[in-house]
């Protein structure tokens, strides 16, 4: 029996449900999707990781993208953050996230990847 269970039209025909791991690392994709102050009337969601497209992978931006992935996954108890490895190449910021999904206990890598060119996050 799934833990958890939602609805998400991306990519699907008919079976709009998705659970578990699914779910959950749809609704980080969907988090690290929109900028923050985009979504009307809730400023505060999205994310900041989008200004640092273009930046250099200086040791002062990972650590500002490190405490803005912590940031976000803190909003989400099903969450836990292990590990968050920065990577930039050209116009592209590359996240590779050690997280555990609650009520597991093994952690598992995920690997986000912010395309300015596509304006995308993609899990890779």
């Amino acid at each position: 029996m799934a833990k958890f269970k939602g609805f998400s039209t991306v990519n699907r025909y008919k079976k709009f449900t998705v659970t578990d791991r699914e779910l959950v690392i749809r609704d980080l994709l969907n988090i690290l999707s929109i900028r923050e102050g985009e979504l009307p009337g809730k400023p505060d969601v999205g994310t900041r990781i989008w200004n640092f497209i273009f930046e250099a992978n200086t040791p002062e931006v990972v650590r500002q993208i490190t405490a803005e992935v912590q940031r976000i996954t803190t909003y989400d108890p099903r969450v836990e953050l292990v590990d968050v490895v920065v990577s930039s190449i050209d116009n592209t910021v590359n996240l590779e996230l050690v997280i555990i999904i609650n009520p597991s206990v093994s952690p598992e890598t995920i690997n986000f990847l912010f395309d300015q060119d596509d304006n995308t996050v993609q899990v890779v």
